[in-house]
């Protein structure tokens, strides 16, 4: 297997098991992609594909499983304050909300489980979770592939891409946080 077929196949697993760092890999193989002359299409879209199913699965078992562990934590007065925001955002913004939720820290992952357990309809949540996989699998990779193309050394343009990532997602974890702690 040459490392192509072996970095392709490493990132549909990655970014089909919930929790495993799907955005490392694939800011790697974005860098990989730019350093070595590959098309980043291919990558994108073994990334969406994984990360596409993971959503699915994660989503259904959410949908059987979620409401009794909801009802439990709601007892929270800070979780019910979150899950009353997201209730009410998901009753008029589902699917944006879904795909933006995409760029925050495992988004992707609470926003399969939170969908699954508030039962979204099934075509909401794949529409909004085709659209965000899409959307954030090319972004990820782009940022690894400009990292790859502005400095050829590997381990440099890694930690750059990473850096641009960390920074993005910290704040538009901010700005979700502030967002969610204003009173509607």
């Amino acid at each position: 297997m040459d490392v192509y077929t072996a970095g392709m196949l490493a990132l549909f697993v990655i970014a089909l098991v919930p929790l495993l760092p799907t955005e490392v890999a694939l800011i790697g193989m974005g860098v990989a992609a730019a350093q070595q002359e590959w098309s980043l299409i291919p990558v994108v879209l073994v990334a969406a594909v994984g990360c596409l199913l993971s959503d699915q699965f994660l989503y259904a078992l959410a949908r059987r499983g979620g409401p009794p562990v909801l009802d439990r934590l709601g007892n929270r007065r800070g979780v019910r304050t979150g899950l009353d925001w997201l209730t009410r955002q998901s009753e008029s913004h589902a699917r944006p909300m879904l795909i933006v939720a995409r760029w925050l820290p495992s988004g992707g992952t609470v926003g399969a489980l939170l969908a699954g357990s508030l039962r979204w309809p099934p075509r909401t949540f794949l529409t909004a979770s085709a659209i965000g996989v899409t959307l954030w699998s090319g972004y990820t990779a782009l940022l690894g592939y400009l990292g790859g193309q502005l400095i050829q050394e590997p381990g440099l343009s890694l930690l750059l891409s990473l850096g641009v990532a960390l920074l993005l997602g910290t704040g538009a974890s901010l700005a979700l946080r502030t967002r969610i702690s204003t009173p509607v």
